[in-house]
C-alpha cells in the first residue's frame, strides 16, 4: 500500500495548524505570542491549550501523558500519568488535563546524574513546558501517550538537562546577531535562530545473533571478534543497492518519523557493511535536538518491532567505520535569511563575511571547547582513527572562500570571487551543468558546506544539544564583542572593514583544506599551536576552566555550579563506561571464551589419542600443532584476564572523578585490549561450530 505522505506528516503533532483549528482565537494568539515573542504564558490561556491538547491526543488513542525531558543521562525520560481523575461515587471517572500539569511536573531529581547538585536525600526537581517544541503523541506497546517536550530542574533552581542550557544559548546567540544585523541596517528582523540538521548514522544487525552477544546487550559494541576476509575495502556497501531487509525498516522508520512531523529526507548506506544513515531538513536548534532524539529511540523501535537491532554505539565493530552524527549548523532570520549564505559575490558581501570572521575566530579560540563537547567514551574509538575527523579542530572553507580569505590578509580587501567551471562529460546525450566553486573535505572537523557549517565530529549515540550548546555561546561571545566595538566606532565601514580584515588574519591559523588524516597534518598542527586533544578524560578540563566559566556564565548559558557538575558527570560517565565493558569482557572469557576453547582443546587431543590408538603410522603432527597454538593463545588470554581483573577492581575502588577517569583510559582501557588480541586470534582457531557466539561476518554480512 502506498503511503500518502501528505496525509500522515505531522498528524501525530499538536503543531501550529492543529493549534490554530482547535484553539479560541485570542488563545491561539496569546499561544503564538509566547512560542515567537517569549511572552509570558496566561494560566487561563494554559488550561485551555491543555485541555484541547488532552482532547486531541484522545483523538490519536492517547491513554497517557507525559514530561518528555532528557537528563544528563544521554538519553530521554519521562513518567507516564493517566487522564484519568479520581473515581466519582458512582464509579465512573473524568477524564482531565489541567494547565498546571501541561505546564510542570515533578520527577526525583536524585535519580539522575547530577554531579554532585542533588544528594540522594534531595528528591525534588521539576519539569517545565518547553512550548516551542510541540507536544506529540507517540504510538508503541504501551498505546497512546502524549509527550509534552520539558526541561528538567532541580528544586534549587540549577538545570539538570541538556535542554534548558540549549535553550539559553540559542537566547544568547539571537540577542548578540540581531545586535549585528541592526548594524547593517536590518531594523525589521526580530529574532536569529540557529538551524540544525542532524544526519544519523547507524548500524543494522539481526536481533537474534544480537542476543547471543553479551557484550552488545551491555556495552552497545562487540568487544570480542576477529575481522572476516571481506570488509569495507572493496568500497561497494557506501549508496549500494540497499538489501530488501533493511529497505522495509527504513520504509516503517521513515513512516514513523514523519508522523512525528520529522522531515527525514535522505536514506542511504554508509560506508561500512550493515551501516546506514538518515538526514531530516534543517529546523530550529531546539526542535532538531528533540527531532534526533527521536529518530535514535524510533529507529531502536522500528528495528526490534521487526527483528533487528538498531545499534547506535560509535564504535560498534572494530576494523571497519564506526558512526557519527554531522550537526549541520547555520543562523536564520525570522524572514528567512540564512547569515551563512554567501550568495553570488561573497567577497562583496560584507555581512557574510563578518559572520564568517567570527565563526573562525570562535573556533580558533575555543577549539577546546568543540572538542569537549564532542566527547563520550565510544567516540574516543572514531576520533583520529583516520574514519573520521581528526581530534585536532580545524576549518574547512573551500577554495572559493579560502581565495576570498586570502585577497583580504594579503590586499586588505577582496575584490573577486572564484566561480564554479562547467562540467563537459564528452558524452552528447549527457548535460552540461556548473560545477560548485569548492570541493568537499571529509577529513574536516568543522567544514563550510555551502550556506552552513558541519560540524562532524559528534558521535553518533550523542544528544546534540551539548555541541549546540557550546557553539552557540561561543559565536555569542565573538559577536558580542564585535557589536560593542562597531557599535562605538565613528565610521562603521572603515571598523567593519578593518574588523573582517584584521580577525581573518588573526584566526588564520585554523584554516585547513588539505587531508586531515596525514601525519604532515598533525605536525602542522602542532606547529600552528592548535590543540590535540586525544580523548575524553583530557578534554574536560576545558569545561571548568576560568575563561570558559566567565564566557558561559556571561551569556547566562551555564553557572559555575552547573559546569563543575557537568565536568563530574563525564568523568563519571567515562568510568563507568570503562568499567562496564571490562566486566562483561571478564564475564564472556570467563564463561564462554575460555570453556569454549578448553572443551575445542579436548575434542582435538581426544581425536589425536583416538587417531594413534588406530595407527602409529598416521602423522598428527598438525593437529598436535593446532593444539600448541590453542594452547599458547588460551595461556596468554588467561594472564590478561588476571591482569584486567586485577586493574578493573582497582579502578572500581578509587575514588570518583578526574584520576579514576585517567586510570580507567590509562590502564583499564589498555589491559582490555590486551585480553582481546590473544581471543581474536583463538576464534581464528577454534572451529567456527564451537564458538560461542556469532562472529562479526555472521553480524555484519547476515541482515
Amino acid at each position: 500500500m502506498k503511503t500518502d505522505v501528505k496525509k500522515i506528516f505531522g498528524s501525530n503533532v499538536f503543531n501550529d495548524a492543529v493549534m490554530k483549528e482547535r484553539l479560541p482565537k485570542a488563545a491561539y494568539k496569546k499561544m503564538k505570542a509566547t512560542i515567537e515573542a517569549g511572552a509570558e504564558l496566561d494560566p487561563e490561556v494554559a488550561d485551555i491549550v491543555a485541555h484541547e491538547m488532552k482532547e486531541w491526543a484522545l483523538e490519536k488513542g492517547a491513554t497517557h501523558f507525559t514530561h518528555w525531558f532528557q537528563p544528563l543521562t544521554g538519553i530521554t525520560a519521562e513518567k507516564h500519568d493517566a487522564f484519568i481523575t479520581a473515581p466519582k461515587e458512582n464509579g465512573k471517572v473524568l477524564l482531565s488535563f489541567s494547565g498546571k500539569e501541561l505546564i510542570q511536573g515533578e520527577p526525583d531529581a536524585s535519580s539522575f546524574p547530577s554531579g554532585g547538585l542533588r544528594a540522594t536525600f534531595e528528591a525534588r526537581g521539576y519539569t517545565t513546558w518547553d512550548c516551542t517544541s510541540p507536544a506529540f503523541v507517540r504510538h508503541d506497546s504501551a498505546g497512546g501517550i502524549l509527550c509534552i517536550p520539558t526541561a528538567f530542574c532541580s528544586y534549587t533552581g540549577e538545570a539538570l538537562d541538556q535542554k534548558t542550557p540549549l535553550l539559553r544559548s540559542m537566547e544568547a546567540v539571537n540577542k548578540q546577531a540581531l545586535r549585528i544585523l541592526r548594524l547593517f541596517g536590518n531594523t525589521t528582523a526580530k529574532r536569529v535562530t540557529p538551524s540544525v540538521g542532524a544526519e544519523q548514522e547507524y548500524f543494522l544487525v539481526d536481533k537474534e545473533k544480537f542476543l547471543k552477544r553479551k557484550d552488545l546487550i551491555f556495552t552497545g559494541r562487540t568487544l570480542f571478534g576477529a575481522m572476516p576476509p571481506k570488509g569495507q575495502e572493496m568500497d561497494d556497501h557506501y549508496f549500494g543497492v540497499i538489501p530488501e531487509r533493511v529497505l522495509g525498516f527504513m520504509e516503517k522508520f521513515n513512516e514513523e518519523l514523519w508522523k512525528l512531523g520529522i522531515s527525514a529526507k535522505t536514506q542511504h548506506n554508509e560506508v561500512a557493511p550493515a551501516q546506514h544513515e538518515i538526514a531530516p531538513i534543517y529546523d530550529q536548534n531546539n526542535i532538531a535536538t528533540d527531532h534526533n532524539q527521536l529518530v535514535m529511540e524510533t529507529a531502536q523501535r522500528v528495528a526490534d518491532e521487526l527483528g533487528l537491532k538498531c545499534l547506535l554505539h560509535e564504535k560498534p565493530f572494530a576494523g571497519i567505520n564506526g558512526s557519527g552524527k554531522h550537526n549541520n549548523w547555520s543562523m536564520c532570520t525570522d524572514e528567512g535569511e540564512n547569515l551563512l549564505d554567501p550568495g553570488e559575490t561573497p567577497h562583496e558581501n560584507m555581512q557574510f563575511l563578518l559572520f564568517l570572521a567570527a565563526i573562525l575566530r570562535a573556533v580558533d579560540e575555543h577549539a577546546d571547547l568543540l572538542r569537549l563537547s564532542a566527547s563520550t567514551p565510544g567516540n574516543d574509538h572514531r576520533l583520529g582513527a583516520n574514519e573520521a575527523p581528526p581530534a585536532i579542530i580545524s576549518v574547512f572553507l573551500g577554495e572559493q572562500l579560502e581565495d576570498v580569505v586570502e585577497q583580504f590578509v594579503d590586499n586588505g580587501e577582496a575584490t573577486s570571487s572564484l566561480e564554479g567551471e562547467e562540467y563537459i562529460s564528452g558524452v552528447h546525450s549527457l548535460p552540461h551543468f556548473q560545477k560548485d566553486a569548492t570541493d568537499r573535505n571529509r577529513t574536516s572537523p568543522f567544514a563550510f558546506t555551502g550556506n552552513k557549517f558541519e560540524f562532524r565530529m559528534v558521535g553518533s549515540t550523542q544528544s546534540i544539544a551539548d555541541p549546540n550548546t557550546v557553539l552557540n555561546t561561543i559565536v555569542a561571545e565573538v559577536l558580542c564583542d564585535m557589536a560593542d566595538k562597531l557599535e562605538a566606532a565613528e565610521d562603521l565601514p572603515m571598523a567593519l572593514h578593518d574588523m573582517i580584515k584584521d580577525t581573518i588574519a588573526a584566526h588564520k591559523r585554523i584554516i585547513f583544506n588539505g587531508n586531515g588524516y596525514s601525519d604532515e597534518w598533525v605536525a602542522e598542527a602542532e606547529r600552528r599551536g592548535l590543540p590535540n586533544i586525544k580523548c575524553m578524560v583530557d578534554a574536560v578540563p576545558a569545561l571548568v576552566k576560568p575563561e570558559a566559566v566567565e564566557i558561559f556564565e556571561k551569556h547566562g548559558v551555564y553557572t559555575k555550579a552547573e559546569m563543575e557538575s557537568r565536568a563530574e558527570v563525564m568523568y563519571e560517565t567515562y568510568s563507568k563506561t570503562i568499567n562496564i565493558e571490562a566486566l562483561t569482557m571478564i564475564d564472556m572469557a570467563k564463561k564462554q571464551i575460555v570453556p569454549a576453547t578448553i572443551k575445542y582443546q579436548t575434542s582435538l587431543a581426544e581425536s589425536v589419542n583416538a587417531i594413534k590408538a588406530a595407527s602409529s603410522a598416521v602423522d598428527t603432527s598438525v593437529q598436535e600443532a593446532l593444539m600448541a597454538d590453542i594452547s599458547t593463545n588460551l595461556k596468554d588470554m588467561y594472564a590478561a584476564l588476571a591482569h584486567l581483573e586485577e586493574v578493573a577492581g582497582k579502578a572500581e575502588a578509587m575514588e570518583e572523578g578526574a584520576e579514576q577517569g585517567h586510570y580507567y583510559h590509562d590502564v583499564v582501557f589498555t589491559a582490555m585490549d590486551e585480553l582481546r588480541k590473544p581471543a581474536d586470534k583463538l576464534e581464528m582457531l577454534v572451529a567456527k561450530s564451537a564458538w560461542p557466539f556469532p562472529s562479526y561476518g555472521d553480524l555484519i554480512f547476515e541482515v
